[in-house]
């Protein structure tokens, strides 16, 4: 890591590029330029190797396949029927919300299970008759806490499961501790936060198996077919979830058997796999297409690399003082420039910083990268990109029941939430 600061003309222009993917990814419908996201991430990319920040070869390296093969899996698998639940009144709607799709996004990302659900929130809201906001923000909040426990809980982690070589049982046991404690305080702090909003409607049971997402029904009827619920395709699909959990447990290629469980899954369904397929988020892919270009282009200014250096000397993870200063560094930079970016960025340095200090600190190291740069995603919308896509996904939902979660409304709740979430899985880190 020893890269100096590039030329003034490269630091320049690279920074000009990265501060467009930036603003476009915070704001995709920006009035001067409102291509949206995944054009504006693409556009990073392009405008790098076009002001020859990085080469064209370059770029295609800089693209992580094992990940986009990871989000291409898990966006085909999923068990969105698994959530025909009923329950009694708003508050314990919002436990169940917390709690089912925390342990959800720990097998099937925190972007997939916010894709999939927030309609269906959205929906559930609108029958509890409360305002959505602590449901969606429930959603995005516990996707990203459960997605924490392990490498295929979001594409951040999978970063570090890569880089690092940490297999999958090593890092769930690591992180699973913080991530149930996580989740607990988390729901505390939602019920503390909205209490009075939460019973403005008096306890009645709801019933969500009225109100479903229309593709979620499609894929779980497809799935259940005339078996009933309980069918042989339904156990199937149990079946292949639980092959999928013990070959990553395994140490087998997490990519590679997330998209082997989904094909199972397709051939088990016994149809044209066109609609199934059309499920999967080809933008998102290729939004991250860009990203891996862009923060590619980014390093090669060595402003990444100046920066560390100089915060580098307080940052010694022996030492409870550096955990603080190196947690505030993740989780200041993951709300600037989006957590994947900030383990792209951060990874190695990190790493390394933490070899020199002993080969033991090395995993925690790692490990500690993960849980703040993952936790730090719900202190505000664009710190992560399932914040991101729950405000999407609500604001261009039927506008029958459709919300605009604001950037205030989100950090009102995600500050004290961040805060607290980090500290109390930190202390048990360090501990571990």
């Amino acid at each position: 890591m020893a890269l100096e600061l590039a030329s003034t003309e490269k630091v320049v222009l690279g920074s000009i590029s990265f501060v467009i993917f930036w603003v476009l990814a915070v704001f995709p419908s920006l009035p001067l330029l409102p291509i949206g996201r995944t054009a504006g991430s693409l556009l990073g990319a392009i405008l790098m190797i076009i002001f020859k920040v990085i080469t064209p070869d370059e770029a295609y390296d800089a693209i992580d396949l094992s990940v986009l093969g990871f989000l291409f899996g898990t966006m085909v698998l999923y068990i969105a029927h698994l959530l025909s639940w009923k329950s009694k009144g708003p508050k314990d709607v919002v436990c169940r919300i917390c709690i089912i799709f925390a342990l959800l996004s720990a097998l099937f990302t925190n972007d997939t299970t916010c894709i999939v659900l927030t309609e269906f929130v959205l929906r559930t809201a609108k029958q509890s008759n409360v305002p959505p906001h602590p449901f969606l923000l429930a959603l995005a909040s516990s996707a990203n806490i459960g997605s924490a426990a392990t490498p295929i809980g979001n594409p951040q982690n999978l970063v570090i499961a890569i880089q690092s070589k940490i297999s999958f049982g090593q890092f769930l046991l690591g992180l699973l501790p913080p991530m149930l404690v996580g989740v607990t305080v988390n729901i505390s702090i939602l019920l503390c936060m909205y209490w009075r909003v939460l019973s403005s409607n008096k306890d009645e049971e709801i019933t969500t198996s009225n109100c479903p997402v229309s593709e979620v029904n499609s894929s779980s009827q497809s799935l259940e077919g005339k078996n009933g619920r309980f069918g042989w395709k339904s156990r199937c699909v149990y079946l292949v979830t639980a092959g999928m959990v013990i070959g990553l447990l395994m140490g087998l290629n997490m990519s590679w058997t997330v998209i082997t469980a989904s094909l199972l899954l397709i051939v088990i369904d016994f149809k044209d796999a066109g609609p199934c397929l059309e499920k999967v988020s080809y933008s998102l892919l290729l939004l991250f297409c860009g990203m891996f270009i862009t923060v590619e282009g980014f390093n090669k200014t060595g402003i990444p690399t100046t920066l560390w250096n100089m915060i580098k000397p307080y940052c010694k993870i022996d030492h409870v003082s550096g955990m603080v200063v190196l947690s505030v560094a993740i989780l200041v930079l993951s709300n600037l420039a989006s957590n994947v970016p900030t383990v792209l960025l951060l990874g190695g340095r990190v790493a390394a910083m933490a070899a020199a200090i002993s080969p033991h600190e090395v995993k925690k190291s790692w490990l500690i990268l993960g849980w703040v740069s993952t936790v730090a995603g719900n202190l505000s919308l664009p710190g992560s990109a399932a914040n991101l896509i729950v405000c999407e996904q609500a604001r261009l939902a039927d506008p029958s029941f459709n919300y605009t979660l604001s950037f205030w409304t989100h950090l009102k709740f995600g500050l004290p939430s961040t805060i607290i979430v980090t500290t109390i899985g930190l202390t048990l880190l360090i501990r571990g």
